[in-house]
């Protein structure tokens, strides 16, 4: 079950003077970040100039989450994406690259698998490597060697069983 990517939004004067008014707002209410500090503005409409301060969040990386702004990264890399690239985006970022992107762990992801094994037994079946061998031959081939191998090279085991190619 997913999180929804949501900010607490108060402000800076507030919090200065000891209050912590403010409120949770579900960013995926939102096409854009413009209509989110619409939103956020008039929430805190009782300050002539409010600035804003996102004092938490939750339900997207600490990667993309800052105090005093929001990026019109968050939403394309994030808050617009469903559930199934949230998890791909989210696997990549931690063990692939922490600054990558949707079109990045897309191109780069290979599926989701139980071991570095299962991944091998699945690329050999699908590549058809074996299909010109004997099966007197085939049963010499080492699975475990050539998962070995692929995993020291060409693929990232990452998170949950998510594989990407390097």
């Amino acid at each position: 079950m997913s999180v929804t990517p949501r900010l607490y939004v108060g402000t800076y004067a507030k919090y200065n003077d000891g209050n912590l008014f403010g409120k949770w707002i579900d960013l995926e209410d939102f096409d854009c970040k413009e209509d989110f500090l619409e939103a956020c503005a008039e929430l805190h409409k009782d300050e002539d100039d409010p600035e804003l301060m996102f004092q938490d969040f939750e339900g997207f990386p600490r990667e993309m989450y800052s105090e005093s702004s929001v990026s019109d990264e968050l939403w394309d890399n994030w808050v617009l994406l469903n559930d199934s690239q949230r998890e791909i985006l989210q696997a990549y970022l931690e063990d692939v690259d922490s600054s990558g992107t949707i079109e990045q762990a897309e191109e780069a992801y290979q599926g989701q698998h139980k071991s570095e094994l299962d991944f091998a037994y699945e690329l050999v079946e699908d590549l058809g490597y074996m299909n010109d061998m004997s099966e007197h031959l085939q049963m010499y081939f080492d699975y475990e060697k050539f998962a070995q191998d692929l995993f020291i090279s060409d693929y990232i085991f990452a998170t949950d069983g998510h594989v990407f190619r390097r």
